[in-house]
């Protein structure tokens, strides 16, 4: 029996507004927004989410350190790396000092979470 019809993915973050609406940006998706520290972002067919949940005293993951681990991260296929990292650049997202592989590159949010864009 399945228990869901998509999962979803939270991640904390110092405002959760603001980081919606990065996300919902960079993947051309719906920012909802509550008035409970809580934000989704969804596609327009509306099978998938990722939600953000809004967090005092938050502290940024640190990578490639593990002091504050990083605890999950997002992978997002794209065809063009140097057109899609243009494109979180300008959004606000910072490029790692670390870049371990060719076939993706890694960011930082601006919360700070890091992310990777993956050739597809």
């Amino acid at each position: 029996m399945t228990i869901a019809a998509f999962p979803s993915v939270v991640l904390d973050c110092p405002d959760a507004p603001a980081l919606a609406a990065f996300y919902g940006d960079v993947l051309g998706w719906n920012v909802s927004v509550g008035d409970d520290g809580w934000a989704d972002i969804r596609p327009e067919d509306g099978n998938n989410c990722i939600s953000f949940q809004q967090v005092e005293d938050y502290r940024a993951p640190e990578w490639p350190g593990q002091a504050v681990p990083q605890q999950m991260h997002l992978d997002l296929m794209v065809r063009d790396l140097d057109q899609a990292e243009a494109a979180v650049l300008e959004r606000g997202a910072t490029k790692a000092e670390l870049q371990p592989g060719t076939t993706f590159r890694v960011f930082l949010d601006p919360a700070g979470h890091p992310f990777c864009l993956c050739v597809q």
